[in-house]
């Protein structure tokens, strides 16, 4: 397994009927895939930490095949133990990195029905924190009790900061960047203001070889740095049980734009019913807990409630982050998205916000909405700060998807 921490290609040397070096390395690897029983083939024993391992595999992944003996120490799983689940949390952060750590904590939450362990404070405190984790989270927030969710708020925000850490600064340099190459204008005020290397490459057509020189017939320059709003952003995030994630990094995106003088951020989320979250956009956890993951699905109610705070269409950015599957009237929500481009509005669909790509989704919505130019396509967080450059730009957003998004 190439996952296993390093300095253990010693460990676990038991068993017969192997051979030593490469083969032997294999045949153990083999063997912690296989998870052992007769009809593995490999002949290979495990002792020591290896066999830690295996059983920490084996309380997840081991739930049928093998001798009865052999199942009966592969299949005890962690039943509904709070002390045997919280040593099997220890077991594996000792003997797996963290990625593969987040891993095995979902799939033994899926696959075991431990959700409800994760009520109890001392769980929470044991689990390795990822944004999947806090989707979990987030779905039982309404029946958890008071100290655990402390707990939660806890790990929560320990999520959140670490995702700020990674997308803040790459947001404000591109939504920044953008910003400024959008307020480029052909009559600088002040010399001072003249994009002198753009201006001289616009101009060459116009250059004397007598003189030695180039007359601008055409300058190039900054606009003044505005200190007002440019632009105004709409997020709008359905908040269905399959769009967790999405829900996670929209609020910290969400945030981070919102710190923006030059942008006007709101937050949107939607089931059936629509919240404005906008007021607590300066906390990302507070936004998370206003949120409440499940329910049906009003496309259509929740774009118009979107509708009504756009002031400046033209200078409007409009993202719907949805899988499309509409529980309200379907002719009326593309309607809606057809007045707004039409009005001006920069409109962007996204599948998912995440970094699994896209879920189930509504085809034959996602195809009406291709019809009327307005894209819809799933996009990592990582890509999420170039896609709000090239809006801000309005570059060709179909253009840029198939150029960033499906290589």
């Amino acid at each position: 397994m190439s996952a296993e921490p390093e300095g253990r290609a010693e460990a676990g040397r038991g068993g017969e009927g192997r051979v030593d070096g490469a083969s032997d390395e294999r045949l153990r690897r083999w063997r912690l895939v296989l998870g052992g029983g007769p009809a593995d083939g490999t002949g290979c024993g495990l002792d020591g930490v290896d066999a830690r391992m295996d059983a920490a595999l084996a309380a997840v992944y081991d739930q049928g095949g093998g001798d009865d003996a052999d199942r009966d120490r592969r299949q005890g799983g962690l039943g509904a133990s709070a002390p045997r689940v919280a040593r099997w949390l220890g077991d594996i952060r000792t003997y797996f990195p963290s990625t593969v750590v987040q891993v095995m904590q979902r799939d033994a939450i899926e696959k075991l029905n431990l959700t409800r362990l994760l009520l109890e404070p001392e769980m929470l405190e044991a689990v390795e924190p990822d944004v999947h984790l806090v989707g979990t989270l987030l779905a039982l927030n309404k029946v958890m009790p008071d100290q655990a969710r402390e707990s939660a708020r806890a790990l929560v925000r320990r999520v959140v900061e670490e995702l700020e850490r990674r997308l803040a600064q790459k947001t404000r340099a591109a939504v920044s960047g953008a910003l400024d190459r959008s307020a480029r204008t052909h009559r600088p005020k002040r010399v001072a203001d003249i994009d002198w290397d753009r201006t001289i490459r616009a101009n060459l057509k116009n250059y004397l070889p007598d003189r030695n020189t180039v007359v601008p017939s055409r300058l190039i320059g900054y606009a003044r740095r505005q200190r007002s709003v440019q632009r105004e952003v709409v997020l709008c995030v359905d908040q269905s049980g399959s769009m967790a994630a999405s829900v996670v990094y929209s609020s910290v995106f969400g945030a981070v734009l919102a710190s923006m003088r030059s942008l006007r951020t709101s937050l949107v989320v939607f089931d059936t019913a629509v919240v404005d979250l906008t007021d607590q956009l300066h906390d990302p956890v507070e936004v998370l807990f206003g949120t409440q993951l499940g329910g049906g699905t009003d496309i259509n109610r929740a774009i118009a409630y979107c509708q009504g705070l756009v002031t400046r269409p033209t200078d409007s950015i409009f993202i719907l982050i949805s899988d499309l599957y509409e529980g309200g009237v379907r002719q009326e929500m593309l309607r809606r998205v057809a007045a707004m481009t039409q009005a001006g509005v920069q409109v962007i669909v996204l599948l998912a916000l995440s970094d699994e790509g896209a879920p189930f989704y509504d085809h034959e919505n996602a195809a009406a909405l291709a019809a009327m130019g307005v894209p819809a396509f799933a996009c990592t967080p990582d890509a999420f700060p170039d896609l709000m450059a090239a809006a801000i730009e309005r570059r060709d957003i179909s253009q840029w998807a198939e150029r960033h998004l499906r290589g």
